[in-house]
């Protein structure tokens, strides 16, 4: 039943050095209203900053070299004014270039380090225009790479005009940690019992890996999210506010996993494995009519091992990159669902207990070939097999509300199988050169696959345990989805600032077969009338233009972005029964404007502020668009809706960042038509569940969060967010309802001995609504583990969710219906984690391409 609550609604969707290498320019900042009163409010705003900005236009440039007069990339470049304050830093770039802008006049220290030279540092006066320096040469160190300290680092945190960033290689203590584990630590991102993410207090996330969306969703995607360990990820990039140059999908965003990258050229690899017991001790849970003695089902705790083990190869040349993913997931995991449910004159004590195998297997194979300076040709192909099958049992007492007794008792032991298959292709062309001209072309295929087969026997007995009637059948699902998709995009240098414009074309074709079988005898009999294929096709043809562009360079700086995104989707849904009167055609044809903008303020490194609009839509999933009726016992069902409208929504965000740590942003949504998965009740006492267009959404937050530093071993990481969600009711069927939540995530590790570091996190989220339809009580998680590194490798030991307080307790009300529901899995866990590296250690890992089929991929389930 998890499975099919999707995250729209579902019970489960529930200090400092300033020498900071990173302390970079801020560039690109995003998003623009088209709302009056934010627009005054930008231009406001603009006139106090130019009003009492003081404009210097000087810049100060260098190139640093090696003692054999090669360009050093990729340095930390820090200059200090007299007061030993950082007034500015950067990088050098690839040819071992770099530049201060807006300088004034006065003296200055400039201090260059990088991993494996000596320290440089001198002093320089400032004049009056700009200034060249002579190249600077650093020495080579004179300890091994593993002596040399080098002070510079990036921040932990870093707020950029349009994202913000994790720098996850400046976290201690996170060997092994996987994706989902370093999303707790980001600002503004929280996560619920079951991993679904919230960004500031929206859901809805579009998930890109090195700038391309993954294929994957669901079950599958997060499987391959904890496949990603903190040894695999540089960065990840939050980007709440998304230009008009991306997809206009997703209502949270996107969050971009940068994986890591080094320089060089040369062979590297590693290997990494994951052993993880889980566990689930059934805790005694809440039963809102004692009386019965119902709900408080009894088992014995089970281990349920799980592995993951990943391999990376990457080989760069002076022309070629190749690189090679594989990853592999296995084991059992096991879960609770209880859902006591009052509705007519009836109490059902729905009580499942699932157990879940997977074996899973994802293989990624990229390639670029620099043919010259300017032009790179590519292709990345991703293939993904998951096999998958659950056992549910399920008890379900039925009680008379006024005599307290046991009607009957239905027991329905669903068995379950999956096979998906997921391949999608890319090819692309990428032109730039050095006047600040690029152009790029991609190709894309998708193709999905999943047969399921799932058969539910239903038994009815009454109270001593003798059967009373019995109905047995089964369904087979079939569904094939091909996606095809083409990208352009072209920037230039335009007025000082920087023009980019695209088009887009994506088609989509899904294909769904749907067969019920009745088992008389054992026999699988098919049933027409239960039966029906669903056809959905669907084009979206887009368009955007964005300028971004420096309003002031010079101290204070202030950048500004605006853009302005079409797109129009054209879609046909064709359901097919054996009943023709029952065939439902949906035709739609709908075109969508998507503004965007921005203004970053930024007086000093101590301070950075952003002003960030722009609107969403978020679709529904193909399987959610499908009126298949999924029959989850004999009293439940779920069925898809031809009719679920598209939601939009409206964002606007005010952040501010203090010496690129502490970060603070509070940000206002709208959502028009938002959609949530309710339960409706039927004449017969049964029900099924549809997701529909129920409401309009606003939500506020407030999040903070920063890194500390207590003393050289022990540092830790804060991070608190408050939530007030609005949810004005369009449909009779919904229940209006207004929730303050609040929550937040703490850590702090100790570096002990030699190469040993200790570690204690925990997280904790209050009452909330999930998917805008069940009231949650408070929930958390507590973490203790302590990791070993020496040489090229690293073991971590953890214990997860150690009181085992991650389970969840919930209540939703309905006009004839009310459900007071529980649930909850094997989030109690021992996790072993050991990784090797080997090769060349100053390989550059490859980027993959952001690809043409980047929305479509995202809802594929």
């Amino acid at each position: 039943m998890n499975r099919l609550l999707s995250d729209s609604g579902s019970l489960n969707d529930l200090k400092g050095n300033p020498s900071v290498s990173a302390l970079r320019p801020l560039i690109t900042p995003v998003g623009l209203p088209t709302n009056h009163l934010i627009m005054r409010t930008l231009i406001i705003l603009l006139f106090v900053i130019s009003a009492f900005a003081k404009a210097y236009s000087q810049q100060l440039s260098g190139i640093i070299q090696d003692p054999e007069e090669k360009p050093i990339p990729f340095l930390n470049v820090v200059l200090y004014d007299k007061l030993n304050e950082v007034a500015a830093a950067t990088i050098t770039d690839e040819k071992g270039n770099f530049k201060f802008e807006g300088i004034a006049e006065d003296y200055y220290q400039i201090e260059v380090s990088g991993m494996g030279y000596e320290t440089y540092r001198n002093g320089l006066n400032m004049p009056a225009g700009d200034k060249q320096l002579e190249t600077i040469i650093l020495k080579t160190a004179a300890e091994s790479l593993e002596e040399v300290t080098v002070k510079a680092s990036k921040p932990v945190i870093d707020v950029q005009p349009d994202k913000t960033v994790l720098n996850v290689d400046q976290l201690a203590a996170v060997a092994g940690d996987n994706t989902l584990d370093l999303l707790r630590r980001a600002p503004g991102v929280r996560l619920d019992n079951d991993d679904n993410v919230v960004v500031e207090g929206r859901s809805g996330v579009t998930y890109y890996i090195n700038g391309r969306q993954s294929f994957l969703s669901g079950e599958d995607l997060k499987g391959y999210l904890r496949s990603l360990t903190s040894d695999d990820i540089e960065s990840i990039e939050i980007i709440t506010q998304p230009s008009s140059k991306y997809d206009a999908a997703g209502a949270a965003g996107i969050i971009n996993i940068v994986l890591k990258r080094v320089k060089g050229q040369g062979l590297r690899g590693s290997i990494a494995s994951t052993l993880t017991l889980g566990n689930v001790p059934r805790p005694n849970l809440p039963v809102p009519d004692e009386s019965t003695g119902l709900g408080q089902t009894e088992s014995d705790p089970e281990i349920n091992p799980r592995a993951n083990t990943s391999l990376n190869l990457t080989y760069r040349g002076e022309k070629w990159d190749v690189a090679a993913n594989l990853n592999n997931n296995t084991g059992r995991s096991t879960g609770f669902l209880y859902l006591y449910r009052q509705q007519g004159e009836k109490i059902y004590d729905d009580q499942t207990n699932s157990e879940y195998d997977r074996f899973s297997n994802n293989l990624n194979l990229r390639t670029d070939y620099r043919a010259d300076d300017k032009n790179t040709f590519g292709g990345n192909i991703n293939f993904n097999l998951n096999d998958s099958e659950s056992n549910n049992s399920n008890r379900t007492p039925i009680i008379d509300q006024f005599t307290n007794s046991i009607d009957s008792i239905l027991v329905a032991p669903n068995f379950s199988e999956s096979n998906s298959f997921n391949l999608t292709t890319n090819v692309n062309y990428r032109y730039t050169d050095t006047l600040g001209n690029m152009f790029s072309v991609d190709l894309d295929y998708g193709r999905f696959e999943r047969d399921s087969d799932n058969r539910q026997p239903n038994f009815y007995r009454n109270a001593q345990g003798s059967t009373l009637s019995e109905q047995i059948n089964a369904q087979e699902t079939q569904i094939n989805i091909d996606i095809y998709a083409f990208k352009a995009d072209y920037e230039t240098d335009l007025w000082k600032g920087k023009l980019a414009a695209g088009v887009k074309y994506s088609l989509v074709a899904t294909d769904n077969d749907f067969d019920f079988f009745d088992v008389p005898s054992g026999n699988r009999v098919i049933n027409p009338q239960r039966s029906n294929r669903f056809l959905y096709d669907e084009q979206i043809r887009a368009g955007y233009v964005n300028y971004s562009f420096d309003i002031l360079k010079s101290k204070p700086e202030v950048k500004a972005q605006l853009g302005l995104r079409a797109e129009q989707t054209v879609s046909k849904g064709d359901l097919r029964t054996i009943n023709e009167s029952q065939d439902q055609i949906v035709e739609r044809d709908y075109l969508n404007w998507f503004p965007s903008g921005g203004l970053t303020y930024k007086p000093s490194w101590k301070h950075s502020w952003s002003l960030q609009y722009s609107r969403r839509i978020q679709r529904p999933s193909y399987s959610n668009l499908n009126p298949f009726e999924f029959q989850l016992n004999e009293l439940s069902s779920s069925r898809g809706n031809p009719f679920l409208q598209p939601q939009y929504t409206d964002n606007l965000k005010l952040s501010h960042t203090f010496k690129y740590k502490l970060t603070t942003s509070f940000s206002y949504s709208y959502v028009k038509d938002f959609f949530a998965q309710i339960t409706q009740p039927l004449p017969d006492d049964s029900n099924f569940l549809i997701t529909q267009n129920v409401a309009d959404q606003e939500i506020y937050n407030l999040s903070v969060g920063s890194p500390f530093k207590i003393t050289d071993q022990l540092n830790g990481y804060a991070s608190a967010y408050f939530t007030h969600n609005e949810y004005n009711s369009t449909d009779p069927s919904f229940i209006s309802i207004d929730q303050t939540t609040y929550g937040g995530y703490a850590q702090m590790s100790y570096a002990f001995a030699k190469e040993w570091t200790a570690e204690i996190s925990g997280w904790y989220s209050g009452p909330t609504v999930w998917g805008g339809t069940y009231q949650t009580d408070p929930l958390g998680s507590l973490t203790i583990g302590v990791e070993k590194k020496w040489e090229n490798w690293t073991a971590k030991l953890s214990l997860n969710d150690v009181l085992y307080t991650s389970y969840w307790n919930a209540i939703t009300e309905f006009p004839g219906l009310r459900i007071n529901g529980a649930g909850g899995g094997d989030s109690r866990q021992v996790r072993l984690y050991l990784s090797y590296s080997f090769g060349m250690n100053d390989v550059k890992n490859l980027k993959d391409r952001d690809g043409s089929s980047e929305d479509e991929r995202g809802r594929v389930n």
